[in-house]
């Protein structure tokens, strides 16, 4: 493959997403992501061409059936399952993980363990605990409150004899610390267990591999990945298999994903994910890759990497030298430890005040808890509000970051 060139084709990418040539600065990506236009023609498409019920023996049924499983199979593709009928689509990552969890409770026993951190949004930590009712106990991996890191170490004397799952996030939505899952995969399949990964806050700026991620279970959101309202789990085909059905009562536990999607998937916006693997070839051909479609959609994450390596590093550096910030996180972008994902407080400032002075030049960011309110908490940022945060995209540029920069200024003023 010829090497990539240094710079992203801005002009080229921003094309793709309508909604970006309004002029406002989206910098809330984290909290959802600006939609393609090839995910949302593939939506409308389905739903003036194709509604009709699946199953049937005429064509048109036999035609939109085949899309259906066409966007299973695109799926796949995206997160490298090993099997398509590993991918399992709903709603969001919050129903998912509910069903999930739904489909293991079953199977504990009192006194199963169960690892979950601190650092997660609620969705990997909420359906873990209602397994509780079964006798389970959790148990929390706590992030180290110097480093903001989560220690191997602490893991290793949580695992034991008793542990079923471990938790965790492969990037904190707040943090934007990528965290080592191969690693963590290792160490608890030695301790017999499984792992859970949500990946909400990764899959937007790494090309998901599922297969190297070690895990066993792995879920994100695609609403965060440039298309539509809907969310995707990958499970190991031999570990799903084993889930009892929560369809019904004639669904078997062998029919995969089926079981696993009460009601079905949305047809529409399952098509409409095609979309997303479209695009991210497209990109990677469009800056010289060559290759399979794994290798051109790898290419173009490096590509957008380097992009929001720059434009991190560049607020980072602002934020770095203002009196009275605190970076909530690493403090400097350093490839492959962080995603773009910005958090910080100002002293004195409640974290409201300076969202709503950028509200006012059409800049949006965010300020809260982002559902990971045990980490809030546990840095002892309530009373503030939570964070500010900043999520940068692919298709945010330097000019936007600038913008941003200069009013933040404002906003943040003499802070004591």
């Amino acid at each position: 493959m010829s090497p990539l060139p240094n710079e992203l084709n801005l002009a080229l990418v921003r094309a793709e997403f309508p909604a970006l040539a309004s002029g406002y600065t989206f910098l809330d990506n984290a909290g959802g992501s600006q939609v393609l236009a090839r995910v949302a023609d593939r939506v409308r498409d389905y739903l003036l061409t194709s509604s009709v019920q699946l199953g049937a023996s005429y064509a048109e049924s036999v035609a939109a059936g085949e899309r259906v499983i066409a966007a299973r199979r695109s799926v796949a593709q995206l997160v490298n399952a090993a099997h398509e009928d590993e991918v399992v689509m709903g709603s969001a990552t919050t129903s998912l993980m509910f069903l999930f969890t739904q489909a293991l409770l079953p199977g504990i026993r009192p006194g199963d363990e169960i690892i979950v951190t601190n650092t997660d949004h609620e969705a990997n930590i909420g359906a873990w605990t209602r397994l509780e009712k079964a006798g389970a106990v959790i148990r929390f991996w706590n992030v180290d409150l110097d480093s903001l890191a989560l220690d191997l170490d602490e893991l290793q004397k949580l695992l034991g004899p008793r542990t079923r799952w471990v938790a965790m996030t492969h990037a904190s939505n707040i943090l934007g610390t990528v965290n080592p899952v191969a690693k963590v995969a290792e160490l608890v399949h030695a301790a017999g267990a499984r792992l859970l990964v949500d990946a909400v806050a990764y899959a937007p700026h790494r090309l998901v591999d599922v297969q190297a991620s070690g895990a066993d279970a792995y879920v994100f959101s695609f609403y965060k990945v440039f298309g539509p309202h809907f969310a995707v789990l990958w499970g190991r085909r031999d570990m799903l298999l084993a889930l009892p059905s929560l369809n019904h009562y004639f669904i078997g536990p062998d029919v995969l994903p089926y079981k696993l999607q009460p009601g079905n998937v949305n047809y529409e916006l399952s098509y409409g994910c095609i979309g997303i693997a479209d695009y991210l070839c497209a990109m990677g051909t469009a800056h010289g890759a060559t290759g399979s479609p794994r290798q051109l959609m790898q290419a173009a994450f490096e590509l957008f990497e380097r992009h929001e390596d720059r434009l991190a590093e560049r607020l980072l550096a602002y934020l770095r030298g203002r009196a009275g910030v605190r970076i909530i996180g690493l403090p400097v972008q350093t490839p492959g430890a962080r995603v773009p994902t910005i958090s910080f407080t100002v002293k004195g400032r409640p974290s409201e005040s300076i969202v709503r002075h950028l509200d006012r030049f059409d800049i949006g960011i965010r300020f809260g808890d982002f559902y990971a309110k045990r980490l809030i908490e546990a840095l002892g940022l309530q009373g503030q509000g939570g964070v500010v945060r900043v999520s940068i995209a692919h298709y945010n540029t330097a000019e936007e970051i600038d913008r941003l920069v200069r009013h933040l200024d404002e906003a943040i003023g003499a802070a004591p």
